[in-house]
C-alpha cells in the first residue's frame, strides 16, 4: 500500500452538513483512507488515500461531480 495525501481547494463555502456528506461520499471511494476538511481553512479538503488503488484526479473529479468548483493544490 502506498499512502498519499492530496489537498483539494473548494472555491465556494459549504456548510457543515454538506462537508459531512462530501466526506462520507469520499469514504466510499475504494482506496480512500481519511478524507477531512482542515480546521484552519474550511475550504481545504485533505484526503489520505492508497495510490495503488486510486489517484488524485479521480478524487478531484468525485468532488467536481458533486457540483463543487475545485482544484488540486500542490503539497
Amino acid at each position: 500500500m502506498q499512502l498519499t495525501d492530496v489537498l483539494i481547494h473548494l472555491d465556494q463555502k459549504i456548510d457543515e452538513m454538506e462537508k459531512e456528506n462530501l466526506v462520507e461520499q469520499l469514504r466510499d471511494v475504494d482506496g480512500v483512507i481519511a478524507p477531512r476538511f482542515t480546521n484552519a481553512k474550511a475550504h481545504l479538503l485533505l484526503i489520505a488515500y492508497n495510490s495503488d488503488t486510486t489517484n488524485s484526479t479521480t478524487l478531484l473529479n468525485k468532488v467536481k461531480d458533486k457540483g463543487y468548483n475545485a482544484q488540486l493544490v500542490g503539497l
